[in-house]
């Protein structure tokens, strides 16, 4: 028997009618209130049950974590704290839960416990308005694209492309570890393995998406890619999931376009499809910044930020610009920047993006036409022979939050880019092929799923805001 989602009930607020819920039991108390939740809402459907009635074996077994299902009648609630309650007439245990063994008991937990106990950490309150609101984003993503006359392409886990140049990257071999095949320079022998060549996990879609933008028109990919960086910090993951979408016939101003709008709408989605989970999160977000100290405060609550970058057009400005402003900036003029801004040239840090973006403009800003030597071997290269074609959306917070250019579309000028940084050419035959029958222009932008959710949802760590995080020492689950 199905039952009735908390959410609808709630939501529907249908006094006298009859239900019946299942859920797990947040709390018991008195011997007579269940709090009962089932993920549908971060509210919990207070439930009035009539001890005297159940066994003392059932009783027993009404513990937190327990699974149950409810049969009652929705009443106006006697209470404080809820409006409607449900008068419990038969109580079913579906699942029972040891209170001694269970880990998420009624109290606050750090997140650092939670992260051990990621099959279960989703049912606290804090997780589950995250994993929901991780959900909403996702299926606004899609939305967004099929509205826009895009196609989805599931582009390849396994490649033998590493399309960012990074060279950190996971090797996937079936060859005996403990006798692998060598050739005559005593090196592995990748020709005996399964795919015959060496081939990892992806560190990005976007080369065999631009394939598929150039027979489709507008693509986009969204699926998981695998960074080796042995990095354990609050910002990176070994797995992570990105959007990618390429199009044809797109200059880099189109782009910066199609990302603002893309972008705009996924937060206007999210902000009137999860009210309660923002509600709660943007409380959560205000006290764990007031516990900071004050030089390290975000000067933003959490709806602020989510509010100031939908209501406010984004800024464009030039790399070159940038740099003039910073340079000349008092923060740099009294060396409050950690990474002083002397030269033309660097790349540019989260304090850096945040200062244009927070102090400066009081924006979201753009910044395009990067210098080329810290830019991928993919994108245009502009006439100066010193920029290219690239631009990264900045956002209060965090900084860079997309990534994107016009790709480089011309074979002479991007065959020579591969030759300057030492890629294989043979490769990416099929890549230059491309740019042999019928090339144009096309662009394309990279947004890191996981960093648009801890954007969203305010959490500190992006180790919280994926279902189960993959880091360095750690595939527990």
């Amino acid at each position: 028997m199905n039952g009735k989602k908390i959410k609808s009930i709630l939501e529907s607020n249908t006094t006298g009618q009859i239900y019946s819920v299942q859920g797990w039991v947040r709390t018991f108390r008195a011997n007579r209130f269940i709090a009962l939740n089932d993920g549908s809402t971060i509210e919990n459907l207070q439930c009035i049950v009539d001890f005297e009635k159940l066994d003392e074996s059932v009783l027993k077994q009404i513990t937190t974590g327990a699974a149950l299902r409810l049969i009652g009648k929705l009443l106006v609630s006697k209470g404080i704290g809820q409006s409607v309650e449900l008068e419990v007439s038969n109580l079913i245990i579906l699942g029972s839960s040891d209170p001694k063994q269970y880990p998420i008991q009624p109290k606050k937990h750090s997140l650092e416990f939670l992260r051990e106990k990621a099959h279960l950490r989703v049912r606290t309150t804090t997780f589950s308005a995250v994993m929901r609101i991780r959900s909403v984003l996702s299926f606004a993503v899609h939305q967004f694209f099929k509205e826009e006359g895009f196609f989805y392409v599931n582009t390849p886990i396994i490649t033998g492309n590493d399309a960012e140049g990074a060279g950190e990257m996971f090797r996937v071999s079936t060859l005996n570890p403990n006798n692998p095949p060598l050739n005559k320079e005593g090196k592995l022998d990748y020709k005996k393995d399964f795919f015959g060549k060496e081939t990892k996990l992806t560190v990005s879609g976007q080369l065999e998406a631009e394939a598929y933008a150039l027979a489709l028109g507008d693509v986009y990919t969204f699926g998981p890619t695998f960074r080796a960086e042995n990095s354990n910090t609050t910002r990176h993951l070994a797995e992570f999931w990105m959007i990618e979408p390429e199009m044809a016939f797109y200059d880099l101003n189109d782009n910066m376009n199609l990302a603002e709008k893309f972008i705009t709408y996924v937060l206007k989605n999210v902000l009137s499809s999860c009210e309660k989970d923002l509600k709660f999160l943007d409380e959560r977000f205000a006290k764990e910044e007031s516990a900071k100290p004050q030089h390290q405060r975000s000067e933003m609550g959490l709806l602020e930020k989510i509010q100031f970058v939908v209501n406010n057009d984004f800024k464009r400005i030039t790399y070159t610009e940038a740099i003039a402003i910073l340079k000349d900036s008092k923060p740099n003029k009294k060396k409050k920047f950690q990474y002083a801004v002397s030269e033309w040239g660097i790349d540019l840090q989260s304090e850096h993006e945040r200062f244009l973006v927070e102090k400066y403009f009081n924006c979201p800003v753009i910044l395009y036409d990067y210098p080329a030597n810290i830019k991928a071997f993919y994108m245009r290269r502009n006439d100066d022979g010193k920029t290219v074609r690239a631009m990264d959306i900045l956002f209060p917070g965090i900084g860079e939050i997309v990534g994107g250019s016009q790709r480089e579309e011309r074979l002479e000028v991007l065959e020579q880019r591969i030759k300057e940084m030492d890629i294989d050419a043979k490769e990416l035959w099929w890549y230059l092929d491309l740019r042999k029958f019928g090339s144009v222009p096309h662009s394309g932008f990279g947004l890191g799923f996981e960093r648009l959710v801890q954007f969203t949802t305010g959490m500190g760590n992006i180790r919280d805001v994926i279902p189960f995080p993959r880091t360095p020492q750690n595939a527990a689950f």
